[in-house]
């Protein structure tokens, strides 16, 4: 989840890689909410080869016993289309549309995500997030309970993508309870979770009342559209 502007986020994620490059002998070696503030009017196109974010989500059987394709242990090179079975799986449980679940994924793919990296950026912003999807401790502690993954810690989102990946298709499932049945913005169901997701659900509903998308939303709603069509062919 996107925390100030993306460029600030670099600089401070090349600051953490220098200090744990330093460190290294010694350790084995952005993040959300964005006000509801005016700013451009929402709705940049999506990619040309794409359709739009569309509200339709799988049956719940569908690719529901499809099995990951990867391991879930962080290694090497991290791509989103590498964890399309876990995100169509847990789409499903969630009732949520899998190509918004992908978009995501890749949304938040802007920072290097690695467990020991992710702890050392941690060790000096404690409120920042975890794991793939970019989750703060709040959030996910809001959304396990009474889920598959009620027993799990926050802690544990860096080391293991699939729980990651399996909270935020439930965080979008909660997000989604809370919208209105007609919203009065010019966004869709699918655009307005994704900014829930990055903004918060506050904002989320003023978004969905007709407030107008300040521009660190308006970002991530340009980059959801970018990724829209590669999300849909990685889960096909």
């Amino acid at each position: 989840m996107s925390e100030g502007q993306q460029g600030s986020r670099w600089g401070r994620w090349l600051v953490v890689g220098v200090l744990v490059a330093a460190g290294w002998g010694i350790v084995h070696g952005g993040d959300h909410p964005t006000t509801a503030s005016s700013g451009a009017s929402p709705s940049a196109p999506p990619s040309p080869d794409g359709a739009a974010p569309s509200a339709s989500a799988p049956s719940p059987s569908e690719s529901a016993s499809t099995a990951p394709s990867k391991p879930s242990k962080p290694s090497g090179r991290y791509d989103p289309a590498d964890y399309a079975a876990p995100v169509r799986r847990y789409a499903a449980e969630a009732g949520v549309n899998p190509q918004l679940l992908m978009a995501i994924l890749y949304n938040e793919s802007y920072k290097p995500h690695d467990p020991e990296l992710e702890r050392a950026w941690q060790r000096g912003k404690p409120e920042a997030s975890f794991g793939i999807a970019n989750m703060h401790r709040a959030a996910f502690d809001d959304t396990k309970p009474g889920r598959p993954f009620a027993d799990r810690k926050w802690e544990e989102l860096p080391d293991d993508r699939d729980l990651a990946v399996q909270a935020a298709a439930w965080h979008l499932h909660d997000l989604a309870g809370q919208l209105p049945a007609r919203p009065s913005a010019p966004l869709n169901h699918d655009e307005l979770l994704a900014l829930g997701y990055n903004a918060g659900a506050g904002n989320m509903l003023a978004f969905a009342r007709g407030v107008k998308v300040g521009s660190q939303a308006q970002s991530y709603l340009d980059r959801l559209h970018d990724n829209w069509a590669k999300s849909g062919t990685a889960v096909q």
